[in-house]
């Protein structure tokens, strides 16, 4: 049952940073766009994440909840040394949230509205920035227990240069993602020709932002080369990856906008294999040179056989209505 459980994670995890990476990219994408190009962008954004975006963060919750019940000492562990990125983040999205609904369906459109498009803005910016600093924290070896001081403990812990790049590559990730799978919600050549645009400009940015991971690792001494080429599974994704990059370009340039965002999905997947294969299931790896494990540092099996359960049932009842609200939306956008 254990492997139910890891499985759900992964899955809630890639799920949660594709879809919810696109709907915070939503935001970065308008930010980034000239300010006379801004109505379209901010047309097509609605029409792409509207369908979702109270939904995407099911996957987070479900992510914090099996940590919650089945993995508490890594809970326990993230909460503590990562809680201020960690509260920011959440109230990023709470900030964000708020701002979607009132710029869309307050019932009087004043000068608030200049005021809550700024907050859905820089929320969408800020948001992943954090989550990138939280990932990059728990491989960095930056987690301290043993430290003596606030900084060592609570600042420091997340607070650097590989956390730092790791952030900008986390928004750069969410405005490509939200740029590609926006492509199906352009109505004319101008909108798709905006559109195409803005996701190439993308890409350069997460490839620019990806150097700089991998710079940011190792002038940290972090072996974030050998994790990703060492095997042949990081070779593989890496390579996937970049192919799949190869045939978005090529679709794009078709006008072939169909297997855009199943593809960009699969790049997303493949990136958080290639960085994260080689340390499971070892998920926090601490400065004194332990590390917390999904497989050692566990529930008791009764717990991990009902969080299964739980999770299996819940999947049964939750996911046909997900992928009907989806569908429905779909649909009576079709009808216009």
């Amino acid at each position: 049952m254990i492997y139910v459980v890891i499985g759900f994670l992964w899955v809630s995890v890639c799920l949660y940073v594709i879809l919810g990476g696109a709907d915070f990219g939503a935001g970065i994408v308008e930010l980034m766009t000239k300010k006379k190009e801004r109505k379209y962008t901010e047309k097509i954004m609605y029409e792409s994440i509207a369908p979702v975006w109270e939904a995407n963060h099911m996957w987070l919750i479900i992510a914090i909840v099996i940590l919650f019940v089945g993995f508490p000492e890594i809970y326990t562990t993230m909460s503590t040394y990562l809680h201020i990125p960690l509260v920011l983040m959440l109230v990023g999205i709470i900030a964000r949230g708020t701002a979607f609904t009132f710029r869309h369906y307050d019932a009087v459109k004043d000068n608030w509205q200049v005021l809550y498009t700024q907050i859905f803005y820089y929320a969408s910016l800020l948001t992943p920035f954090f989550l990138g600093l939280i990932a990059a924290a728990t491989v960095s070896h930056s987690i301290d227990p043993e430290a003596k001081t606030f900084l060592d403990l609570y600042i420091f812990s997340w607070l650097n240069g590989f956390g730092i790049a790791v952030g900008f590559f986390t928004v750069a990730l969410c405005a490509y993602l939200a740029s590609i799978l926006s492509l199906k919600e352009t109505k004319d050549q101008t909108e798709l020709t905006l559109m195409i645009k803005k996701s190439k400009q993308t890409m350069v940015f997460v490839v620019i932002t990806g150097i700089l991971v991998f710079l940011a690792a190792y002038l940290s001494d972090i072996p974030l080369v050998t994790w990703v080429f060492s095997e042949s599974l990081g070779i593989m994704a890496t390579a996937f990856a970049t192919i799949a990059l190869g045939l978005i370009l090529r679709a794009m340039h078709n006008r072939k906008l169909l297997p855009v965002r199943a593809l960009a999905g699969f790049q997303v997947i493949m990136i958080l294999v290639a960085a994260t294969y080689q340390h499971y299931p070892d998920i926090i790896l601490l400065a004194n040179g332990q590390h917390l494990s999904l497989l050692e540092h566990v529930a008791a099996p009764k717990t991990i056989s009902a969080l299964a359960w739980a999770l299996m049932l819940g999947s049964i009842f939750i996911l046909p209505f997900l992928f009907y609200l989806m569908f429905s939306f779909a649909r009576a956008k079709s009808k216009y």
